[in-house]
């Protein structure tokens, strides 16, 4: 049986949408052979009463609300089939998708993970819509994703909750089974849409991710040599010159002051890197408490 997790915080309306694409009535494979688990991370959140009257088909929990992390894996506590098929509160479903997940198991023998497709809803309009597009594979975007639960829980032990905020934590997890020689396939009919969605905090969220990736480096100080100061200021390069110049009369300079922040936001990350000395992941995570401590004090 297929657990189909579902995390979700505070967005009723974004997570009707994904529950009507989930439902039994929608998806091609038999009712009997998944479930739906949402949990719930929302303070005082509704979503509990939507589930009740409106999708008593799904299963909601309570979240542990301390981020998405933590929630996918709360989630995956709760359960039942020997497969978890991760999906945000965000993406819409194809109808096949559960069914092509399903079959691909019995096609694959051997293969505990395997990766879907995430595309967007309609051709970019603007600088600052961001949509997590994964068209050909090779990123395991927690969106869309399924693996199989023993290995999610016993040998992984889940997402990392540990990351100061949510991004890269999906990045982490694939860098780990990498590590670990895991073979993902990717189906790419197991299709979810990804809305494109305005971001209207560009610098705080630019920002938040940096401080995901650090800490990713610090616990994986062998990707130094990957994503470094020459990784960053490539970016800044390609987004500068051959994003948002090629781009600003196609878009019409929607977004465009967002767009200018995030360049330079990189270039600034790029010399960031190019004097930050490696420290390990238990280093940094003490400063992250003795930062956090000061600030609520």
């Amino acid at each position: 049986m297929l657990s189909v997790i579902v995390p979700t915080c505070n967005r009723n309306e974004l997570l009707s949408i994904c529950l009507e694409h989930l439902a039994p009535s929608f998806q091609t494979l038999h009712h009997s052979l998944y479930e739906v688990i949402i949990s719930d991370d929302g303070i005082n959140s509704t979503a509990e009463e939507l589930i009740i009257s409106h999708f008593p088909w799904a299963r909601w929990i309570a979240g542990p609300k301390v981020g998405p992390s933590a929630n996918r894996n709360n989630g995956a506590s709760q359960a039942k089939g020997d497969w978890l098929v991760f999906i945000d509160d965000d993406c819409i479903p194809v109808e096949i998708l559960l069914k092509v997940y399903y079959d691909s198991i019995i096609k694959n023998p051997g293969i505990s993970v395997f990766e879907g497709r995430t595309n967007a809803d309609r051709p970019q309009q603007r600088f600052n819509e961001e949509s997590p597009i994964n068209d050909k594979g090779g990123y395991l975007w927690s969106c869309n994703f399924m693996i199989e639960r023993k290995l999610f829980i016993n040998t992984l032990c889940g997402f990392d909750e540990r990351f100061p905020n949510p991004a890269v934590e999906d990045v982490e997890l694939h860098y780990r089974l990498q590590k670990m020689n895991i073979s993902i396939v990717f189906i790419r009919d197991a299709l979810v849409i990804h809305p494109w969605r305005i971001q209207k905090h560009m610098r705080s969220i630019t920002w938040k991710r940096f401080k995901s990736i650090l800490y990713f480096l610090e616990k994986h100080p062998e990707k130094y040599n990957s994503i470094n100061s020459l990784y960053y200021l490539k970016i800044f390069i390609h987004s500068s010159i051959k994003n948002t110049l090629l781009n600003s009369f196609r878009y019409k300079f929607r977004g465009f002051a967002s767009k200018i922040v995030f360049d330079f936001m990189h270039l600034y990350f790029s010399v960031y890197l190019l004097f930050k000395k490696k420290e390990s992941a238990t280093s940094y995570q003490k400063k992250l408490t003795i930062i956090n401590s000061f600030i609520k004090k």
